[in-house]
């Protein structure tokens, strides 16, 4: 099984992209990349998981929106639940510029056997799609008291943080599980464009992470953030955002918070 992290560039920036595999119940790193155009990362994705390949693309985007104005519902929820981690989601609608391409992105990732999947039998092959938000599940799988704030900021401070992501990646997911062991990774820039290259690459490291997580422990150990109502759930419709769960957090019954 496959794990492709997709940290996508919203606007016209470049998108970090990572490709895990699960072998013996243990990740490793193949690919760490990086590509300008949604067409590249399209290509990326058909090179790492051909038609068949049993994999999970996770996106760090919006890829279902369907209300016109104002907030999605797991935008609203990343905010209950996260907002006092500094870990609030950029709200989206289909009136911001943003919209209509990365709707599409989704379902050209659906036109390839991508489906998406708000809720899993666990560890079942298949070729999945998810959105996930990478800040909230480095709060989980770190236990971190706010953000990581590598964001904004002078450039020595951004590269500081930055760095203790690094680690966090190479000394602590380890020892989750599934593990993940990566044995090197690029070394943190001095300078602003380099630096944002690396930090992309690191967020998509997340993402892949999140989709091994989701696919080998399902709703066991994850959160979703999606439809509100527990009574009619329909995420498919409003949006979802897959989160890890806090360590020693109960089994979560329902598929959505």
């Amino acid at each position: 099984m496959k794990f492709l992290g997709i940290d996508l560039g919203w606007q016209s920036g470049p998108s970090g992209l990572c490709c895990l595999t699960l072998q013996d119940n243990a990740l490793s790193l193949q690919h760490l990349d990086r590509c300008v155009s949604l067409g590249e990362v399209l290509a990326w994705v058909d090179g790492c998981a051909p038609e068949s390949v049993p994999a999970m693309v996770a996106v760090d985007a919006p890829t279902i929106i369907t209300n016109e104005t104002g907030m999605r519902s797991p935008d609203r929820l990343a905010h209950k639940y996260f907002g006092k981690y500094h870990a609030g989601c950029y709200p989206a609608n289909l009136g911001r510029p943003f919209a209509a391409r990365l709707v599409q992105f989704g379902q050209d990732l659906e036109s390839r056997g991508f489906v998406h999947a708000p809720t899993i039998e666990a560890q079942q092959l298949g070729r999945y799609q998810i959105e996930v938000f990478p800040h909230p599940s480095m709060i989980q799988l770190f236990n971190l008291p706010q953000i990581l704030k590598y964001k904004k900021g002078r450039l020595a401070e951004r590269a500081e943080v930055l760095e203790r992501l690094r680690d966090y990646i190479l000394t602590v997911l380890p020892k989750h599980d599934p593990s993940l062991v990566i044995k090197d990774l690029p070394t943190i820039p001095k300078t602003g464009k380099a630096l944002k290259a690396v930090e992309d690459q690191l967020d998509s490291i997340i993402c892949a992470y999140v989709a091994a997580h989701w696919w080998y422990w399902g709703h066991q150990r994850n959160w979703i953030m999606g439809d509100a109502d527990i009574e009619q759930p329909n995420p498919l419709k409003t949006g979802y955002i897959v989160v890890p769960s806090p360590p020693g957090a109960p089994v979560q019954k329902e598929n959505v918070i």
